[in-house]
């Protein structure tokens, strides 16, 4: 995949307003936090990752520029997968670029994607309970799962402790590369209770 692509599909995410109105350089750096967590941890780029709620395709383009791996794009919005769908046509675009439209909580019911992601991200899918519960059956045991986090490092209370071990999860805590990131791992099989039903994760939240 060339950079060419990249900039491309990134500027005309932000066009159609899917990004905010900000200068690219900065959220492609965010977006590479991303991957500083996985490598913080593993040698060599994993062989998977699903984007939680990629909305305009942040960080999952970017990913998929830096590592040469099946990247999987979710998002609820049909509009915007259709745009990504768009951009996966254009020259340069990587060959491992998947998109998938629907409800995180029942996508991840489905066969190919129950327990098939070594790395799960989220840069603004929702509040750390129902990151956490929707994320947890995509990914498979000792996965990764790295949420994008405010930049307040005196606020954290945001993840409680029992909530994320209740899901299955050992939580390495909050990092810093540029931006603020909270790490956590999948340590054991899934409950078949998670994710509940479209939508309970967030009108009845674990924490």
């Amino acid at each position: 995949m060339s950079t060419e692509w990249l900039s491309r599909a990134l500027e005309e995410s932000r066009a159609r307003g899917f990004l905010g109105p900000g200068a690219i350089e900065p959220q492609i750096e965010h977006a590479n936090g991303f991957a500083h967590c996985w490598e913080e941890i593993h040698d060599s780029p994993p062989l998977n990752f699903l984007d939680l709620g990629s909305g305009g395709g942040l960080p999952g383009l970017v990913l998929l520029e830096r590592w040469d791996c099946r990247g999987v794009l979710l998002d609820s919005m049909t509009k915007r997968t259709k745009f990504l769908e768009e951009v996966s046509h254009w020259n340069g675009a990587p060959g491992q670029l998947e998109v998938v439209t629907g409800r995180a909580e029942e996508i991840a019911r489905e066969t190919s994607f129950d327990g098939a992601f070594h790395l799960v991200t989220a840069r603004s899918f929702g509040p750390p309970s129902v990151v956490a519960e929707c994320a947890i059956r995509f990914l498979k045991i000792d996965g990764i799962l790295a949420v994008s986090e405010p930049p307040d490092d005196d606020d954290d209370l945001r993840w409680s402790r029992e909530g994320p071990q209740e899901l299955g999860y050992e939580d390495l805590g909050r990092v810093r590369y540029g931006a603020a990131f909270r790490v956590l791992i999948k340590r054991r099989t899934t409950s078949a209770t998670f994710p509940r039903d479209v939508g309970i994760p967030k009108k009845r939240p674990l924490f």
